[in-house]
């Protein structure tokens, strides 16, 4: 045991680390004083000097671990493991330890549920299923089968197939055994052949993996060993076997283990006999070093393995629990309130607040993913280079009793793996953002066509992970601008898709609708889209610009050194504070950034400015690193290879010598910018300018460049007058990648000269909320443009208000006709909405701020649509949450422990607790039982007659199209049904129909995977200049009464457009009950009936599941297999080992090998691949 201090490392996000050792973390299921798990973290000990000697070599590395076959792992730089609530982590069932450990497999499982596999016998075999599913990774497949008399697809859509083992799927059989039954008499003739010859099919068919094939029979036992089926179908071509065989024996009192322990030895599998929850997680990971066993005899090949995204240390076994902790808090939180103020939470105001509440929750997507490390990693297999080893065996007397012996036998030892992790963040840093430009962006697309980055992969809803985060498909993530139907990819992005997974190199243009803004505003462009692949990589690299301005950039530098030759410090241009630069772009930075602490971005700035100045100061021509001493003791003549040294630095990222561009550029911005705060506060000065600020109520004025520099300058106001908001510069310092500077950027082909203002969203909106509102600046040769900047402004959105509604209460002086205003009691409101769809300001109320306008005013908004003043743009959500009712959870108000041994523990009390109040229940004791029930539930005891609660309006709000049960629990979170729009009905008196506890009760709900759509607005600028006819153009029509009781007109120079609505007309009554399904178009027929218009998604209802839909109804998409396939050797049947009770000596002869190679893979594979791409 080894006593070491840890420091926090900002290379390491900030984790308290030791770069001087290595940790181990062993799993809770393995017992750390075994003494074969204490000789093998001894040994491993000498990676040390590797782990340490890589890091020196190439500083950027992040996490390097080796993970033993026992369990443990081996991580440098040495951490303090912590994991909370409960720890989960097993190395060996991550997917940088499955893949790299065997090569891809097509798993069938049989599961016995024949009348015997009852009580614990049934919860292990669930256990034993779901921990081998936990082992599958992307590019497996899997079926799972319960046979008893007849043999059925646990899954009913999974039927004659094999499904491949991504999240979505795994999840489906992982909720399809829950509701297994056992009866009759197992027949096991029928499951082999069936599980037998679908392996069969795809072999043949070259289908599934294409690799590794297998059964796995979880019985409790046996009745002989089937040998005629083996032999007709699994040893046709010996020694071969195409199928290996593992037997799991569930039970305690088993009589005899010949049989079973017979299929296993005799089908190159393993055997195991499991009585306990605690013991199945261990016994299941002995399959994985048995199908290692043909590369570890092959020797010579390592096969190298990227994983795709993922989080960390993070178990994703953990959504359910972590969802079920948050609806606890939320039924706490409710309990309270009810007991502190039973008038308060019953009146309409407080009710409406949890409604709207409810409403945000259930539509709330999006969540901060930085809370997750995402990642992907490199990884490959170690291997005992032993041939054969003395083991340690149990031999059965006489079938009397068992004794100890040892002998010699031929072994092949899977060791573990070694591999290094690569943080998403790092390689998004490698694709040059700053070169690719606004509104452009770079993603990567491994062999399965799943995002391993895009800038709309959403892995975290509501600070938990989404069930199926790492299988996003690049089709789902690319709308084509089409009218198709939900999962219907349209010929030309099928196209696409298959040149990207077969890393094929070329180019596309396509059509493409794309949201933003949290899911609230949509736009369209044509994108051309390049793509190339990376070396040595499953992966492929797709590059997307705007094709009407992203195929030129600025290219505008100043070199430093003629400025200092000149005699000008380049420092003088970033005089004072009010300035920042883009946090995440690299534009010099030292490798060991730990050495080199700074308080901020801008700070190491101004030190490497500095250093421009300094004798000997050097472009770096690339950011490489010599090789590890352990790779050249080998290869040079003293064994010893530089070091790099602790000043070295590197500027830009990937692209040689013109990495420099990106700091000569922000040089250059800063200098022609250099005039912005002093102008500004000159003029500010002046009583024409301070005049101007007190009447727009501006708090700051800024300028965003293309070389990610942002200055502002802040406008003097009283204290009653600032923003509680924070600063400007906390929020805004990510130049080209704000909100405000892409839509000012769209803007400009609009209308150059016209400014994009936005407010915050309903919800978002206080009183003192600022109003933003931004220009872009476009530098233009002869046809050729590109975007170089974008200025603009804050001001307060009350004097927004009060200038709006002034304006609009009163007549200009040249408008004699002039008989009715938006003044108050003139029954006129007057809106001006952004370009899609929301309220900037309204004479009406300032709480309409923020609002979309279907929300404020339906009936016009629909008209708005049928006339085409906005087009409504349909958008399908791939990657949405949905929640279903979780029976299991709603009969505890306390959550439920993580999966693991004492689940059955918990299943047990609950079952207990059932059992009693059902008998308590009988003997009608309800009354006896409240009165000894806590204060805080008593408390709910007395009757209200007129409690109401807006919780009954919809008991799925926002939810799918199923009926919902009128008798269904009252949910402040989620319904039965999904979430999203959908429409809702008031009303409802709770007390006369259900106690008062029920009705404080909310739905207990599982997230689930599901599709969801949404209507998005778009203003039709090219309606504003058309040249159509009166009767035509909405902005040259005038209200007539009530069937068109409002007008309006453009905003110049703005995004803007002004909406009068005539107040007297009702709300609905005459307008239009439909609307074009494709936005104004004169030659268009074809209406679709449509409710109130909503921007709230809705989940699209398939009568099935989405794993399901997927599979039956849009079919599998094609995939590429990718990596060597070592299934065989013909050295296999010389081993004997196959089942529990034989102990190996351990070896110390650790292929270190594989861990000194690893870390050049990252550097010369990812680094050399993209900057060649992308450069």
């Amino acid at each position: 045991m080894k006593e070491m201090v840890l420091k926090p490392s900002r290379h390491f996000q900030g984790t308290p680390v030791n770069t001087s050792y290595s940790s181990v973390h062993v799993p809770t299921n393995v017992y750390d004083k075994a003494p074969d798990v204490i000789k093998a973290i001894k040994w491993s000990e000498d990676l040390d000097p590797v782990f340490i000697s890589n890091y020196q070599v190439d500083p950027s590395l992040s996490w390097q671990y080796f993970g033993s076959s026992h369990g443990f792992m081996r991580q440098y730089p040495a951490i303090q493991w912590k994991q909370e609530p409960v720890d989960l982590f097993d190395c060996r069932t991550r997917s940088w330890y499955i893949e790299a450990a065997t090569s891809p497999k097509d798993i069938v499982v049989l599961v016995d549920f024949s009348g015997s596999m009852t009580g614990m016998r049934k919860e292990v075999a669930r256990h034993v299923v779901s921990n081998i599913l936990d082992t599958l990774s992307n590019n497996d497949y899997v079926n799972i089968f319960n046979f008893s008399e007849e043999t059925s697809e646990l899954v009913p859509c999974f039927r004659d197939l094999l499904v491949q083992a991504n999240l979505g799927n795994v999840r489906e059989l992982k909720m399809a055994m829950e509701d297994i039954e056992t009866k009759d008499i197992a027949n096991f003739t029928s499951a082999l052949i069936k599980a037998f010859e679908l392996l069969q099919v795809y072999r043949e068919e070259r289908q599934g993996a294409r690799c590794n094939q297998a059964i796995m029979l979880v019985t409790d036992g046996v009745p002989y060993n089937f040998r005629e089926i083996f032999e007709e179908y699994n040893w046709r071509k010996l020694p071969f076997m195409p199928v290996r065989v593992f037997t799991y024996l569930i039970g305690k009192e088993v009589a005899d283990v010949k049989e079973v322990k017979w299929m296993a030895c005799e089908n190159q599998g393993y055997y195991v006999h499991l009585s306990t929850l605690a013991e199945v997680r261990e016994q299941v990971l002995n399959y994985i070093p048995v199908m290692a066993r043909p590369m570890v005899l092959n020797k010579t090949e390592h096969p190298i393995v990227w994983t795709p995204v993922y989080a960390d240390v993070t178990d994703p076994k953990m959504t359910d629990w972590l969802w079920e902790v948050k609806e606890c808090a939320e039924q706490k939180s409710r309990f309270e309130s009810y007991r502190k103020n039973r008038q308060k939470f019953h009146s309409a105001e407080e009710q409406g607040r949890q409604y709207d509440q409810k409403l945000k929750r259930v539509q709330n997507q999006s969540g901060d993913s930085q809370e997750y490390q995402l990642m992907t990693s490199v990884s490959m297999p170690v291997f005992d280079r032993r041939e054969n080893a003395n083991i340690t065996e149990r031999v059965l007397v006489n079938e009397a009793y068992w004794v100890q012996r040892m002998r010699e036998t031929r072994i092949a030892n899977l060791l573990g793996v070694a591999g290094t992790d690569i943080p998403i963040q790092d390689i998004q840093k490698l694709m040059a953002p700053h070169m690719l430009g606004v509104n452009a962006y770079a993603f990567i697309v491994t062999n399965n066509g799943y995002v391993l980055i895009h800038p709309d992969l959403r892995p975290v809803f509501q600070g938990i992970l989404k069930p199926s985060y790492n299988s996003v498909d690049m089709a789902e993530v690319e709308l084509v601008d089409d009218n198709s139907l939900p999962r219907e990819f349209s010929p030309e992005l099928l196209a696409f898709r298959d040149a990207v997974i077969n890393q094929t190199t070329g180019s596309a243009v396509l059509s493409i609708k794309y949201h933003y803004d949290d899911m609230k505003r949509v736009s369209r462009l044509k994108r051309r889209y390049s793509y190339a692949p990376i070396a040595n990589t499953p992966f492929t690299l797709v590059v997307a610009i705007p094709e009407q301005y992203g195929m030129y950039r600025v290219h505008a530098v100043e070199e430093i050194r003629r400025s200092h030759a000149e005699g000008t410090s380049v420092t003088k241009y970033f005089k004072g504070k009010k300035w920042r630069i883009h946090p995440d772009w690299v534009y010099c930075k030292y490798l060991y950034d730990n050495e080199h602490p700074f308080e901020s971005p801008e700070k190491e700035l101004l030190h490497f400015l500095e250093r421009t100045k300094q004798p000997g100061w050097k472009w770096p021509l690339k950011r490489s690193f010599p090789a590890s001493d352990f790779i050249t003791q080998s290869n040079t003549s003293d064994g010893k290879s530089d070091k790099t040294n602790k000043d070295s630095y590197f500027c830009g990222w990937v692209c040689g010598p013109g990495d420099r561009n990106l700091l000569l550029s922000l040089v250059f911005d800063a200098k022609v910018t250099e005039w912005f705060p002093k102008n500004v506060s000159q003029s500010s000065k002046e009583e024409k300018g301070k005049e101007f600020k007190q009447r727009f109520g501006i708090t700051v004025s800024f300028v965003a460049t293309r070389s990610g520099l942002t200055r502002w300058q802040d406008y003097p106001v009283s204290e009653e007058e600032a923003s509680s908001e924070p600063h400007f510069s906390v929020l805004n310092k990510r130049a080209i990648d704000e909100v405000w500077y892409k839509r000012a950027v769209e803007q400009h082909f609009v209308d150059p000269d016209s400014y994009v203002y936005s407010v915050p969203f309903k919800g978002e909106y206080k009183n003192d909320s600022l109003v933003t509102a931004s220009n872009a600046i476009f530098h233009t040769e002869g046809r050729r443009s590109a975007p170089a900047a974008v200025v603009g402004f804050q001001f307060r959105h009350s004097a927004l208000y009060a200038r709006f509604k002034n304006i609009t209460s009163t007549c200009a002086d040249s408008l004699s006709s002039c008989t009715r205003t938006c003044a108050p009691g003139k029954d006129l409101s007057c809106f001006a909405l952004d370009n899609n769809g929301y309220v900037v300001v309204s004479t009406r109320s300032m709480n309409d701020t923020g609002m979309f306008f279907g929300d404020v005013k339906p009936d016009i908004m629909r008209q708005l649509v049928l006339e085409g003043v906005y087009n409504r743009i349909h958008i399908y959500d791939y990657q949405a949450v949905c929640f279903r009712p979780n029976e299991a959870a709603a009969q505890s108000s306390v959550p439920g422990p993580p999966p693991g041994p004492f689940r059955l523990f918990v299943w047990l009390m609950q079952a207990m607790v059932e059992k009693f109040m059902t008998f308590l229940s009988k003997i009608s004791l309800k009354h006896l039982i409240w009165a000894y029930l806590p204060d805080y539930v008593r408390a709910f005891s007395s009757s209200d007659d007129d409690f109401e609660s807006y919780e009954n309006q919809d008991d799925s709000i926002g939810g799918s199209n199923t009926a919902h049960n009128d008798d269904s629990q009252v949910s402040m979170d989620e319904g039965s049904g999904g979430h999203g729009g959908g429409s809702s009905h008031h009303g409802g008196d709770m007390g006369n129909n259900k106690s008062p506890l029920n009705a404080l009760l909310i739905n207990r709900t599982r997230p689930q995977p599901c599709d969801q759509e949404v209507d998005l607005y778009l203003l039709q600028h090219q309606l504003i200049t058309s040249d159509k006819g009166h009767k035509k153009n909405p902005y040259m029509m005038p209200s007539n009464h009530c069937i068109r009781p409002f007008v309006v007109q453009a905003i110049t120079l703005s995004n803007l457009i002004l909406v009068v609505v005539d107040d007297l007309c009702p709300d609905r009554g005459t307008m239009p009950t439909t609307l074009p399904p494709k936005g104004y178009d004169d030659d268009e027929e074809e209406d679709v009936e449509v409710g109130d218009l909503t921007v709230r998604p809705i989940e699209i209802d398939y009568n099935n599941t989405l794993a399901c839909h997927k599979l039956r109804v849009v079919g599998e998409l094609p995939r590429r297999n990718h990596g060597v396939c070592i299934n065989s050797h013909p050295n296999e049947n010389e081993i004997t080992l196959c089942g529990r009770g034989s102990q190996l000596k351990p070896s110390h002869l650790l292929h270190i090998t594989a861990v000194q190679l690893l870390f050049f893979l990252f550097v010369r594979t990812f680094g050399n691949s993209i900057s060649h791409i992308i450069c």
